[in-house]
Formats: structure tokens, C-alpha cells, sequence
């Protein structure tokens, strides 16, 4: 009989894995269990959604066509409540009990409610004000309430946040930002980024409030612990997550912030369960962004199907996907040790960081203009040995009217690794997206897709990093 492997989770790093297996003729059965009643759909473009920008099918990664024609089982509206270890089972909350050979947790991340007095009611349920932002119900539920003219507030200045913000912004919202943090992306960027893009925001009409925690719900909207009070129609929380881990605790695997798992990607607790993405926890880190999640389901693939790849930890590379706002940041700029070469201009609304070890770029973040980011993500992947002026160099950007030829090996899509020259040989942008899932990641790269497949005028291009 073929091996039995179940995945539970539905979404980016479960699909990517799906892929995987099937691009490599894996011989097992295969059952995935997505509990939500959608097909597989890229959750970082939910904001595009939310601005108009693109439909539900455009952000789909998979059809449930697809998945019955590879031969998958997918269940949608599939909740699991338990995994019995002893049995080898996964059970349902409809009692369903289905039996594996190997699992593999994709259960991603669950947001964290903020300590706000009257954001949850008595009965459970949240205000009737707030909404919250990871799902396509999420999305439609705020789609609904994001009428013109409203007030919204939107709660956390992360990367989610920001995306927000911007697409209600866009739709006609008065929106301001509450952030606890003393400036925005405070995971990613230092403070002199922070400010050059709180100071782009409010350029684009959004106020940004820093330093300050939303403390209360009132009849008005939401009141800070400095005193404040915002007027919301509604009010939408993007602030903090964490690993879902609770089917893995409860099935007494190693948990620390994420499921422990070794560089086959195994629990450390019991060799036939498996976690990749952002619930899983490698050397004591867990990773957020889509590139790492993707780059850990083809190593696991490779393993299930007799390969020896192993994992050795990923490049962290994160990107803002909002309009009007350009942001990239290739590991941690802000602890990563080695020398620091900065610039700002927060007039023109720019800030550049790298940070150099031994002539090695060992991280960047990139604030406004990301017209040298293809060209230093490169570098950064390669481990290229600068000489002493190429740093600065590197900083100053290209000039407005010089555009940018990209050589075929420019790595065009940092989440999915796509070069340059694999989307030149495809013939036309669907069938790149198919054969090399190129912008079905952050969605950042599609821009410049369209233009190495003439499918726009050309123009100066900017190479994002993702």
C-alpha cells in the first residue's frame, strides 16, 4: 500500500509543498485539509483585494480543478481537532478519523488580540466596529464596511498594517495608524526608516500615531494610553501573530515558539510528523515570510521523495506590498553585525542601509527607491567581497533616465527564486505564473514581469525583491 501523507493547513507554504510533491512524482496518496471552504488563495494579496486592485480568482494559488487532477484530495472546510500519534489518525471535528503514515503541520499563523478594554463582548464575539484581517471573510467583511468618507483606524504599523492602511486610504477612508512601537516596521527597519515612511504616509493622507497603544473601545472609536481619542467607523487589527502550534502541544510534540523541527524539517519529537512554514521552529527561529515557508516545502518534498537536500535555515527577505510605498528588507538590518553604510534623504523620501561584514553584505534595508535593490539582493544571495567603495555606491541609486538592464541571472522573484532569464523564456505572463509561480508570492515582482515579457511599454525598471 502507498504511503498515506496528510497536510493540514491550506495555505501558501501547504500549497508550494503540493507542488512540489507532484513536480517530483511522489508515489503517495495525498489529503489536504484547509479549513477554510475557499481554494488555496495567497493571503499577503488580500489587500490588493481589499484596494480593488484584484479579484478573489486572481489571488487563487490553486484550483480545487487542480488538486483533483494531480490526484489530491483536497477537503475544504476541513477543521482538525486532534492528531492521535498512538493511532495514527487525524480526527475532524465532524468525527472524521483519517489515518497517515506521515504528516506535515502547515497550520501558518493566528493573530493575537490587543489588550483593548471592549474589543471582545460578553458573548465572544468581537466589537462591531472592529475587524480583523487574514482571511478572504476577513476581507469581505471589511469590504463591506470600508464605505467612502468613514474614519478607520488601523491598529499595528507592521508590514500588514501598512498594507492596509494604504488600500482603505486609496478607497476613500480617512485612516490613521496607531503603532506601540516608537516608529513603523519596527521589526524590520531602524529608526531613521521608520520615519522617512511614517513621513510618506501622511504625504498620502494618513495620519500615523507612534509611541501610542489603543487602550479602549468607546462610542467614538478608540481611545490611546496617551490621552487620544480617535473617531473609527470601524477599526481593523494587524498587529502581532504567533506560530499555530495548539494541535502540535496538544499532541505533545516540541514546541517552543513554533513546532521544533531538524534540518529534515522533522519533529524532533516524533520522525513522521513534519512542519514547514511559519509554524515551524528551526534552530530556535521561525520566519513570517512567504520566500523561507516556499524554500522549506521543496526541501521537504525533496526528502519524501529520496532526495538529501537538507535545511539549513533561509535568507529572510521582506517586502511592503502597498501602493505608493517601496520597501525591501534582506535580513535583519537592525541586529545583523558588521559595518554600517546608511543614507537618508527623508525630503525625497528615501532611506538606505547596509550592512557589511568582511566586504560581504550580510543585510539591507531599502526605504523609497529600489532602483539598486535586484543588484544588492544578488550580491547579498551570492556573498560577493565588495571593495571599499562599492557599498556607497551602491546606495546612490540610478539615475532617473538610465533604465535598468537586468542580465538572465537577476533574481526577479526573491519568494518563489525566479531569475530574469526564466521569465524571459516563458510566452506570456500566465504561463510564467504556471511553470515558475513567479508573483504569486508577495506580489511585488509583477510589474517588472510584464515588462520582460513586453506585455508594457518598456520603461526604467525597478527591481523588487519579491
Amino acid at each position: 500500500m502507498s504511503e498515506r501523507l496528510v497536510v493540514i493547513g491550506g495555505g501558501m507554504a501547504a500549497v508550494r509543498f503540493v507542488e512540489e510533491l507532484v513536480s517530483r512524482s511522489y508515489a503517495g496518496a495525498v489529503t489536504v485539509l484547509a479549513d477554510e471552504q475557499h481554494a488555496p488563495y495567497n493571503r499577503i494579496l488580500l489587500s490588493a483585494v481589499l484596494e480593488g486592485t484584484h479579484g478573489v480568482d486572481a489571488i487563487t494559488l490553486r484550483s480545487a480543478a487542480w488538486f483533483a487532477e494531480q490526484g489530491v484530495d483536497l477537503r475544504l472546510g476541513a477543521r482538525v481537532l486532534e492528531i492521535d500519534r498512538t493511532a495514527g489518525e487525524v480526527m475532524l471535528v465532524d468525527g472524521t478519523r483519517l489515518p497517515f503514515d506521515r504528516l506535515v503541520l502547515a497550520t501558518g499563523s493566528i493573530p493575537t488580540l490587543p489588550p483593548i478594554r471592549g474589543l471582545v463582548r460578553f458573548d465572544g464575539s468581537l466589537h462591531p466596529k472592529v475587524h480583523a484581517f487574514r482571511s478572504i471573510a476577513d476581507c469581505r467583511g471589511l469590504d463591506e464596511a470600508a464605505v467612502s468618507d468613514a474614519r478607520a483606524v488601523v491598529v499595528g504599523g507592521g508590514l500588514l498594517g501598512l498594507q492596509v492602511a494604504r488600500a482603505l486610504s486609496i478607497r476613500g477612508l480617512h485612516t490613521e495608524i496607531v503603532e506601540g512601537a516608537e516608529h513603523l516596521l519596527a521589526s524590520q527597519l531602524g529608526e531613521p526608516g521608520g520615519r522617512v515612511l511614517a513621513r510618506d504616509l501622511r504625504r498620502l493622507g494618513t495620519a500615523v500615531y507612534t509611541g501610542a497603544r489603543a487602550i479602549k473601545m468607546t462610542d467614538e472609536g478608540v481611545q490611546l494610553d496617551n490621552g487620544y481619542e480617535l473617531t473609527a467607523d470601524l477599526v481593523v487589527l494587524t498587529a502581532g501573530g504567533r506560530p499555530s502550534t495548539a494541535l502540535a502541544r496538544r499532541a505533545e510534540l516540541m514546541v517552543r515558539r513554533g513546532v521544533v523541527v531538524d534540518s529534515s524539517l522533522r519533529s524532533v519529537t516524533d520522525d513522521r510528523i513534519h512542519a514547514i512554514g511559519d509554524c515551524a521552529e528551526h534552530r530556535r527561529r521561525v520566519t513570517g515570510f512567504v520566500p523561507p515557508a516556499w524554500e522549506q516545502a521543496g526541501v521537504l518534498a525533496s526528502v519524501l521523495t529520496g532526495g538529501t537536500t537538507r535545511y539549513d535555515g533561509s535568507r529572510s527577505v521582506a517586502r511592503l506590498r502597498a501602493t505608493d510605498l517601496e520597501v525591501a528588507v534582506l535580513g535583519d538590518p537592525e541586529r545583523a553585525v558588521g559595518e554600517i553604510v546608511e543614507m537618508t534623504n527623508p525630503i525625497a523620501g528615501s532611506h538606505r542601509r547596509l550592512v557589511v561584514e568582511g566586504g560581504v553584505i550580510v543585510a539591507a534595508a531599502l526605504v523609497g527607491d529600489l532602483s539598486r535593490v535586484g543588484l544588492i539582493t544578488q550580491l547579498y544571495d551570492r556573498g560577493t567581497v565588495l571593495g571599499p567603495d562599492e557599498p556607497g555606491q551602491l546606495l546612490l541609486g540610478e539615475p532617473a533616465s538610465a533604465p535598468v538592464v537586468l542580465p538572465d541571472e537577476a533574481e526577479v522573484c526573491a519568494c518563489a527564486g525566479v531569475t530574469a532569464g526564466s521569465i524571459r523564456a516563458c510566452s506570456s505572463f500566465d504561463s510564467c505564473r504556471e511553470s515558475t509561480r513567479a508573483t504569486t508570492g508577495c506580489g511585488g515582482c509583477e510589474s517588472v514581469v510584464r515588462r520582460l515579457l513586453a506585455e508594457e511599454t518598456p520603461a526604467p525598471v525597478a527591481v523588487p525583491a519579491g
